[in-house]
């Protein structure tokens, strides 16, 4: 019998055999201090919105007219670094970064860590404002060349700054890693297919899987009211039961609980967005230097239908550059299969090969 699961998360961050840590685990990339540049706590102000941003400001010691970056983490609660399985991937490219000249703002997304805000509420429209004032405080610093800020971000942070970038003059390039260039919820659908074949499904079980979930996403995204797509999402959730008798619900919940939960997915506002949400309008609109970045074994963000978008703009806008990098997963680790049950188990944080092509191209612009 198959387990029923609707709705797959942009990362999968909340799957109990990927976050359970027995012991200790080995992430030698991880930096230690004392640290050979400057590193500071700072605070500063989304003013729009009432909310305070705190996060670490890095940069070569008695160094000025640095080219600088902002770090824009991927969905999930994620703090500063990005901690997740024990690994810290935007600490360990801060790092690199800062030792090869660049300057590096990272922080606690809003309502995470000692970041204020609401967290739950927030979608990567609410997201981009605090990074436009991330922007905005890189501005305030001396050490900082105010014509050389530029953005990377990581899978939703990859979708969040082409839309800073459309409303900030202060952005000059953005580096996308794994960032999204398909309609969300057709990407969550496509997510959803190679992850279940990654865990050996069986292609009838991910047929059906296909099926339910794109009418879950169909109801979702209609322009009705929000009563009316809880009642449908109700209606379509009880029936997939009625009709497929072998599908069995998580153990640990009651049938109303397990509804309950897949309804809260598709109606919450970061859903509701981003389902919505076209990140190929942004990107047409751009016109700085732009890399982006894949890993040619991302089964979360996978590289050939979402580079192909890219590479017809970069046809016309000849400072894009498209680039897969083969055998590294959807958090820039070497692997061997990209499922996100090696992600635990890989020791490797963010593959040097990234690293060097993000500071090369930097340096370079």
């Amino acid at each position: 019998m198959r387990k029923f699961t609707i709705s797959i998360l942009l990362f999968i961050i909340y799957i109990p055999s990927l976050l359970s840590q027995e012991n200790k685990l080995n992430r030698p990339q991880t930096p230690v201090a004392p640290y050979p540049y400057q590193s500071e706590n700072v605070t500063f102000e989304n003013t729009t919105d009432g909310v305070t941003l705190a996060g670490t400001f890095t940069y070569p010691k008695g160094a000025g007219n640095l080219p600088a970056v902002v770090l824009i983490s991927g969905s999930g609660p994620n703090d500063r670094d990005c901690d997740f399985l024990e690994h810290k991937p935007l600490l360990v490219i801060a790092d690199f970064l800062t030792k090869n000249g660049i300057a590096v703002l990272r922080y606690d997304k809003r309502g995470i860590g000692q970041s204020t805000g609401d967290y739950a509420t927030a979608t990567s429209v609410d997201f981009a404002r605090d990074v436009e004032f991330a922007v905005t405080y890189l501005k305030s610093r001396n050490e900082i060349n105010k014509d050389k800020i530029g953005l990377i971000g990581h899978s939703e942070g990859g979708i969040i700054a082409p839309m800073v970038a459309e409303k900030s003059k202060d952005v000059r390039f953005i580096i996308s890693m794994a960032g999204p260039t398909i309609k969300g919820d057709k990407l969550l659908l496509l997510q959803d297919r190679l992850i279940s074949q990654s865990l050996g499904e069986s292609e009838s079980d991910i047929a059906l899987a296909d099926k339910i979930n794109a009418q879950s996403y169909a109801i979702a995204n209609d322009s009705i009211s929000m009563e009316n797509i809880k009642e449908n999402l109700r209606a379509h959730i009880k029936n997939t039961y009625k009709d497929n008798p072998s599908l069995r619900k998580p153990e640990t919940m009651s049938e109303d609980e397990f509804i309950d939960r897949e309804i809260k997915f598709y109606t919450d506002n970061w859903t509701q967005f981003y389902i919505r949400y076209n990140p190929e309008r942004a990107l047409e609109k751009l016109n700085i230097p732009f890399l982006a970045l894949f890993g040619g074994k991302d089964l979360q963000v996978p590289p050939m239908e979402n580079a192909q978008i890219l590479e017809r703009l970069a046809k016309d806008k000849k400072n894009f550059q498209v680039t897969i990098i083969p055998n590294l997963n959807h958090l820039f680790q070497e692997c061997e299969t990209g499922s996100p049950r090696e992600y635990k188990k890989i020791e490797q944080t963010v593959s040097p090969i990234a690293l060097n092509k993000i500071a090369n191209w930097i340096n370079e612009k």
